[in-house]
């Protein structure tokens, strides 16, 4: 509503910008060059016709007919308004030159002027007199007509068009925040459901571990939960998430898994999407370690001006029976889907599986 409000309000004053430069520009002209009170008054009078013609026009036909798709009643009624406007331009005509001839002193030394004035000579200054063209008032009311109709016409579909631009603009950008929130609402619980499962592995086998496990979880989701509206976080804060999220996971490794994790101490201001990766790195714990088999897992990301660059790779061991995430979890699925509502055109993403490997290539520029 407020955006409305506004936009109302700036073409009522785009309209009374316009119009006082066509209503003023005429007083200037006047008196620069000595017209006298004559011009204005034929001026003015043009001028209300034009601006009755335009406003039924842009006002009402044009909104309850042409944009109603009832055309031929639009042209039909556009067409009266016109014929009917002639007469009142006619009329108006007529009473304004008849007050000029009666008021005007100078008006006949300015006609016996004209018709001695050799061709092409112009007018003595000072007075009006009122041209004797045949027909001239009716081809020059016709010509004025017709381009007040198209004016008016041509404006109010350009603000419709550029209207319904807008609300498709609003309605893309609707749907995108109400699809994000949807996909972060899948995040958390799935997160959180894989790490209790981690801990339910703990418990057991190592209670001071399982109660440190369940502490640095509650510090997780209290992340997860407080900056859950959050489109964007400093990447220094998902950092240490992760960082917090990995030193979970490391409770749950076997003597046979290697990890190795590379991340950099950012020190600039740059903002990535919140829990953007932690469905990589859940991925890559959840199905590439192995307490049977040596396992590997590698996490490293760097940042080259605006570009971060982040992989992911862990083996896949046959105990695991090679399965990935996203042929049958939301995980990954999700990862892609929040990349390109979020990314469209700035990221460049890579998946290879093999038998024994799953690599994740990621380059956003931000």
């Amino acid at each position: 509503m407020r955006n409305l409000t506004k936009e109302k309000t700036t073409k009522i004053i785009l309209h009374v910008v316009v119009w006082a430069v066509i209503l003023g520009l005429p007083v200037y002209s006047a008196g620069r060059f000595r017209m006298g009170t004559n011009f204005l008054m034929t001026y003015y009078t043009f001028a209300t016709i034009s601006a009755l013609i335009f406003y039924v026009n842009y006002l009402i036909l044009i909104p309850k007919l042409f944009f109603h798709k009832k055309r031929y009643r639009y042209y039909l009624s556009a067409i009266v308004v016109v014929f009917c406007s002639y007469f009142v331009s006619d009329f108006a005509n007529d009473k304004v030159f008849s007050y000029i001839s009666k008021h005007d002193n100078q008006q006949q030394l300015y006609r016996q002027a004209a018709e001695e004035r050799r061709p092409g000579q112009l007018p003595p200054r000072g007075g009006m007199i009122r041209i004797l063209i045949p027909h001239a008032h009716l081809i020059g009311y016709a010509s004025s007509s017709v381009l007040m109709v198209f004016l008016s016409l041509g404006l109010r579909v350009l603000e419709r068009q550029s209207k319904i631009e807008k609300m498709h603009e609003e309605m893309e950008k609707t749907k995108l925040k109400t699809e994000l929130a949807f996909l972060k609402n899948q995040i958390s619980p799935h997160f959180f459901f894989n790490t209790l499962n981690n801990i339910y592995s703990l418990i057991g086998r190592n209670n001071d571990d399982s109660k440190d496990a369940v502490i640095k979880l509650s510090k997780l989701m209290r992340y997860v939960i407080n900056e859950s509206g959050q489109d964007n976080r400093p990447l220094a804060d998902e950092i240490e998430f992760m960082n917090n999220y990995i030193d979970l996971m490391k409770l749950r490794l076997g003597t046979k898994t290697r990890l190795s994790v590379s991340f950099p101490v950012v020190t600039n201001d740059l903002m990535i999407a919140h829990l953007l990766f932690i469905s990589l790195i859940e991925n890559a714990f959840k199905y590439g370690i192995s307490v049977q088999e040596e396992s590997y897992i590698n996490i490293s990301l760097s940042c080259e001006g605006n570009t971060i660059f982040f992989k992911c790779e862990n083996g896949l061991p046959e105990s695991n029976n090679g399965s990935v995430l996203g042929s049958s979890g939301i995980g990954l699925e999700n990862f892609k889907k929040r990349l390109g509502l979020l990314y469209d055109g700035r990221y460049e993403l890579s998946i290879n599986k093999s038998k024994n490997e799953f690599v994740v290539d990621l380059i956003i520029h931000l």
